[in-house]
């Protein structure tokens, strides 16, 4: 039984004052009067019986106690968001055809539920799906052979196709376990091991070469490697490091125990993840799969990516629009 006093709202309050850090901010985000935010919030901390934010501190600052329930407070709000999308996803009863591409980066978990949640709304459309590397997929649109496409953005505007941003995923520094401490340093690890570079033909590899090109930095060519998980498990083994992104690394859960992150060591910089539709599906239908999509990377990428690596908290992020 939830105890008296705590209130969806004022869950959603709580949320939107951790993360910007003032009343006015939450009242902006939540639409609530800076009054009511406050009441909110009186009402929320007397139901539990601690102060979850310190009052006299600005920005507001989350007490011991608040940080520990904001966690359980993102966990509730997003499956409550999961289910409520899930019951008013998508009529696409309507549909006869509908072909899909998703890049390969969610094919462990999210990619089949977004599908059983399609299946489940097209009663009689003939359905294709098909995975595959942010290039690929992206031919595949430009080509019109796919309805809709979710896959890194290259920044290419493509005729006839409309873009709709879903999540920015940063790069990030993977090494093996306790590689990073024996070599002394991130850079002196950078130095002494090779770069385990992706393959250039992918979309993935042409953006992280372009960026080191851009900041002048040159590593020996030695290592190119087109298969996501190959390349984690050398990374794994210690035979060099390797720059990929948080979706990438929580593909490789099986090796997480013999992996370390690190936030880049130079300018960071991000890939944008997006679905892409014909001009022609003007109907809510791209709409209402980017919002599915969104509350989907939210519950099982971002909260556990978040949960075990704190310091992507507002980098690793949903996109509005």
């Amino acid at each position: 039984m939830i105890m008296k006093g705590v209130t969806l709202r004022g869950l959603e309050v709580f949320e939107a004052l951790a993360e910007h850090g003032s009343v006015a901010g939450a009242a902006q985000v939540t639409g609530l009067s800076q009054p009511a935010v406050s009441q909110q919030m009186r009402n929320l901390e007397t139901a539990l019986g601690v102060d979850l934010v310190d009052h006299g501190r600005r920005p507001m600052m989350l007490t011991s106690a608040g940080r520990s329930f904001l966690q359980r407070t993102r966990s509730v709000l997003r499956e409550l968001r999961l289910a409520g999308s899930e019951l008013t996803v998508m009529d696409l009863a309507h549909l006869s055809t509908l072909n899909l591409g998703v890049i390969d980066d969610f094919d462990n978990d999210l990619t089949p539920r977004l599908v059983t949640l399609l299946a489940e709304s097209m009663t009689k459309c003939r359905f294709k799906l098909i995975t595959a590397p942010s290039h690929e997929i992206s031919e595949e649109i430009r080509a019109r052979h796919l309805h809709l496409a979710i896959a890194a953005s290259s920044g290419e505007v493509m005729p006839g196709v409309v873009e709709y941003p879903l999540v920015r995923d940063p790069y990030i520094f993977v090494c093996a376990k306790g590689a990073v401490a024996e070599a002394g340093g991130i850079e002196a690890l950078m130095q002494a091991l090779p770069l385990l570079r992706y393959d250039r033909a992918q979309l993935i590899g042409r953006q992280i070469e372009s960026h080191l090109a851009r900041l002048k930095l040159s590593f020996p060519e030695r290592f190119e490697i087109g298969a996501h998980l190959s390349l984690m498990t050398l990374a794994a083994r210690g035979t060099g490091w390797a720059l990929t992104t948080p979706l990438g690394y929580m593909r490789a859960v099986r090796l997480h125990d013999r992996l370390e992150v690190h936030p880049v060591p130079f300018a960071p910089f991000a890939r944008q993840i997006s679905l892409f539709a014909g001009r022609d599906w003007t109907d809510d239908v791209p709409r209402n799969v980017a919002h599915t999509m969104k509350m989907l990377v939210s519950d099982m990428v971002i909260g556990p990516a978040w949960a075990s690596l704190p310091w992507l908290e507002g980098e690793l992020r949903i996109l509005e629009g």
